[in-house]
């Protein structure tokens, strides 16, 4: 069973380990801090696409609560930003073990390669990994294999040693060169972690000091709008463009119970989610910021208006743009 990406080096170490004449399956994981989740039709059909030249079955599985659990608390630590690399890799190795013993597969394979990324493909990360997972001795890496330890697969005879690469390093030249020679297809870069992204991981960070614990919904909201902290309970989220704006709606309509949705009565502009108990203080102060995204001129009067708890319609008179000094003190960077 392989873990695949759908990228270049899932779908070598995928070819090499049927080159060697054995039957391969792929697991696919959709997890909730992926940078496409709000593009998952196109996201899965490059998927399906690089699954479907190598005429493997691919199981595509989604992610859920459970995996939010390592983001809170990560016991290997963060990267660079809020990426819990090491546990996030141990957490999809237990997975993956799952559904290869459902399957009656005999091992794992990945693509990963030795020296390709700082904090989780280094050889004591991999022995970590393994080790956490249960795994030790049945996950073959056929791109860095050359490198590393045998595996239990290439102990038992099962692929020869002489079949298995040994690409260390960030360098894609080699990888590119395989795939011209097979003649496979590969997607662009692209799809990533948000939890490697700088702007995603301060709001995230933020929200882990008023909340423990994390859910779907507010790890979603964060890749959406401008965000504004209100109170410990109570944040204010701006969309940016009218894609955002229909997210944010989306976000208020699946559940509205505990929410808000302002926009400004007069003008074409943002929709700004409240999400939380808010105070008559924290409404205006929420429509204050909405019409400073709508470009009400200063010393100018507005209303907002909008919808609480789903139900509830508000009318807020007499209201003027926040000033970008305060707008920024509000602001969560």
């Amino acid at each position: 069973l392989a873990l695949f990406s759908g990228g270049l080096d899932s779908i070598l170490a995928v070819r090499i380990v049927q080159e060697a004449g054995i039957t391969v399956e792929a697991v696919h994981f959709l997890i909730p801090v992926l940078s496409d989740y709000h593009r998952l039709p196109e996201h899965n059909a490059r998927v399906i696409e690089s699954a479907r030249q190598l005429q493997v079955k691919l199981h595509l599985v989604e992610l859920g609560e459970d995996y939010l659990r390592i983001i809170e608390n990560p016991s290997f630590g963060y990267g660079k930003n809020m990426n819990p690399c090491i546990d996030c890799r141990i957490f999809l190795l237990k997975e993956a073990a799952k559904l290869m013993h459902h399957i009656g597969a005999s091992f794992l394979v990945t693509g990963e390669v030795l020296g390709q990324r700082p904090k989780s493909q280094h050889e004591a990360a991999f022995n970590i990994a393994e080790r956490e997972s249960g795994l030790k001795g049945l996950i073959l890496r056929p791109l860095s294999a050359h490198r590393l330890p045998p595996t239990i697969p290439e102990e038992q005879g099962w692929i020869a040693r002489e079949k298995l690469l040994g690409i260390v390093g960030r360098g894609r030249n080699t990888q590119i060169e395989l795939a011209q020679h097979w003649g496979l297809t590969y997607p662009g870069p692209g799809g990533g972690c948000l939890l490697t992204m700088q702007d995603y991981s301060r709001r995230l960070s933020e929200l882990l000091k008023t909340q423990s614990r994390l859910d779907m919904e507010n790890v979603r909201l964060l890749r959406f709008g401008r965000h504004f902290r209100l109170s410990d309970d109570c944040k204010a989220v701006v969309g940016r463009d009218r894609l955002e704006n229909l997210a944010l709606m989306w976000i208020y309509k699946a559940r509205p119970a505990g929410k808000t949705l302002l926009t400004i009565k007069e003008l074409k502009g943002p929709l700004t989610l409240l999400t939380g108990p808010a105070d008559l203080d924290m409404l205006r102060r929420a429509a204050a910021i909405t019409a400073r995204y709508a470009h009400v001129a200063e010393g100018d009067r507005v209303s907002a208006k909008g919808l609480t708890n789903g139900r509830k319609h508000l009318l807020i008179p007499d209201v003027m743009a926040l000033t970008p000094k305060e707008t920024d003190r509000l602001r969560i960077k």
